[in-house]
């Protein structure tokens, strides 16, 4: 503490302190909203990859680049942790009583539920079949919904990094 104009650290700490008291020097909290927001950034950007990934493995496929149970093997790896860190996430959001970023994600999570319901019969986790990915209208429909999850989590991303910065600044 050479530099300060105080004598010693006792001094410079309280003329901080009443400073503060005076409202001019700004603290930023960190809550537990600010902390649901920074999850969800973390988890947007897995998600994104996973997004990505998929758009790729299923571009393979549509060019007949891969073989279809090695790639449908890789993209059922992903497909749990994506719905479990969507569904995670979107908790966080319910018990930090978030509404407008629960009702951003609530529709994604009841269509992870709904396609992990509907899923065809096989003998690990996974939503994608070897046997029918490669049908025509299987493959398209697999492509749009990876494209509009991967704009979702693009969109949810920004919004997750304005609720961080608004929440921290506004505490």
């Amino acid at each position: 503490c050479r530099f300060l104009p105080y004598s010693s650290k006792q001094e410079h700490f309280s003329a901080l302190y009443k400073l503060r008291s005076l409202h001019v020097i700004e603290v930023m909290a960190f809550t537990f909203v600010a902390f649901c927001y920074l999850m969800a950034l973390i988890v947007a950007a897995f998600c994104i990859f996973f997004a990505i990934y998929t758009v790729i493995c299923i571009d393979e496929l549509k060019t007949d680049y891969k073989n279809p149970i090695e790639q449908c093997r890789s993209l059922n790896i992903l497909v749990l942790p994506e719905y479990i860190l969507h569904g995670i996430m979107t908790l966080l959001f319910i018990f930090s009583m978030q509404i407008i970023a629960t009702l951003f994600n609530v529709p994604l999570v009841l269509f992870h539920a709904y396609t992990y319901s509907k899923r065809p019969v096989m003998s690990g986790p996974g939503i994608y079949d070897p046997t029918t990915i490669l049908n025509r209208t299987e493959l398209s429909r697999c492509m749009r919904v990876s494209w509009v999850k991967l704009a979702f989590y693009l969109i949810s991303f920004f919004y997750y990094l304005y609720g961080l910065i608004y929440t921290l600044v506004t505490n």
